[in-house]
């Protein structure tokens, strides 16, 4: 199979934040690529910089106190970051839609749903309300509803959760973006629902061709839908790697926490393995490696120095210590 082409390439990306003149750094120095597509998850504990990521890759960072002050966020061969804010307002849900964390704060409780699909058609699409409304109407059908006219004339509050969620879908895709971010879209569902999400998630994107990036804590979804996984902590990027490999192998002890502390029906284990601690504040970041304060393997330099990322085989990268050449084997 030959190498997939690169969607978005985001490269040494520093969001920051001011508190009182001193700057925090939420987002610092990460990269990483999505291939045309392809599903990319960005998983971590809360406070790890996953959304602030997908926030600055939308240019949605909030302001005056949030900015982008380094990197470049390459999509479709553009640097979005360069573009102007009316250049920017064509390809937030259109090129780029976004399925946001809290759909019940996302959706116009005044509008009903039909108005608030249509209305992202008639803005990108330059089509007719007579045809907004039919591609609407498509696309509720295209995420699993039946009673599509009832639904176009209901607002926000008299859909379920499940339903508000198939909802921001509908709305996100309805443009047919070439990326799709996903930002904790299982959240709050039932086990169910959330099983009838990702497969339509899955589906739509083969069907789409759409790439996704799926952020989540949830390593379950993950091994569900992900090709390639993005590990964070405290703003961080601490490993990549293709999603058979780092459920195998993880390498960063971070990861290793992550994974064992999910529950394994055929594990015999009596009680699952936490990880000690909580991630730091931006105003409280150690001076070396972040993990250091919760990390088993931590060594003196660990506590003075911060280590970089390094690829350390075929496309995997670690950020560790304990992967320099001549420390392991």
């Amino acid at each position: 199979m030959g190498a997939k082409q690169p969607l978005l390439e985001v490269k040494n990306l520093k969001t920051y934040f001011y508190k009182k003149g001193k700057p925090l750094p939420v987002v610092d120095d990460v990269s990483f690529q999505v291939n045309k597509g392809e599903t990319v998850a960005i998983v971590g504990e809360s406070g790890s910089g996953k959304s602030m990521t997908t926030l600055s890759i939308m240019r949605l960072v909030p302001s005056p106190n949030g900015k982008t002050i380094g990197g470049e966020i390459v999509f479709n061969g553009t640097d979005i970051l360069k573009q102007k804010n009316d250049a920017m307002y064509k390809v937030r849900g259109n090129e780029i839609g976004m399925i946001f964390q809290e759909p019940m704060t996302s959706l116009n409780p005044v509008f009903t749903i039909g108005d608030q699909i249509t209305e992202t058609l008639i803005y990108h699409k330059k089509i007719s309300k007579k045809e907004a409304y039919k591609v609407a109407k498509e696309m509720l059908e295209l995420v699993g509803f039946s009673r599509v006219d009832q639904i176009m004339k209901d607002y926000p509050h008299r859909l379920s959760g499940g339903m508000r969620q198939r909802v921001m879908i509908a709305m996100a895709l309805s443009c047919d973006p070439k990326l799709l971010i996903a930002d904790e879209p299982t959240t709050a569902l039932d086990v169910t629902v959330q099983a009838q999400i990702l497969d339509l998630m899955r589906e739509l994107s083969k069907k789409l061709d759409s790439a996704i990036i799926l952020i989540t804590h949830d390593l379950g979804v993950v091994a569900e839908l992900a090709d390639r996984v993005v590990v964070m902590y405290a703003g961080q990027v601490v490993e990549e790697a293709d999603i058979i490999p780092l459920f195998d192998k993880p390498l960063h002890p971070y990861t290793v926490g992550l994974i064992e502390s999910v529950p394994n029906v055929d594990d015999e284990k009596e009680r699952l393995l936490s990880i000690a601690g909580n991630v730091p504040t931006p105003d409280n970041f150690p001076s070396g490696c972040r993990f250091v304060t919760r990390c088993p393997h931590a060594m003196e330099r660990c506590t003075n120095e911060q280590p970089e990322i390094r690829e350390v085989e075929n496309g995997r990268k670690v950020r560790c210590f304990l992967y320099e050449e001549g420390v392991q084997s």
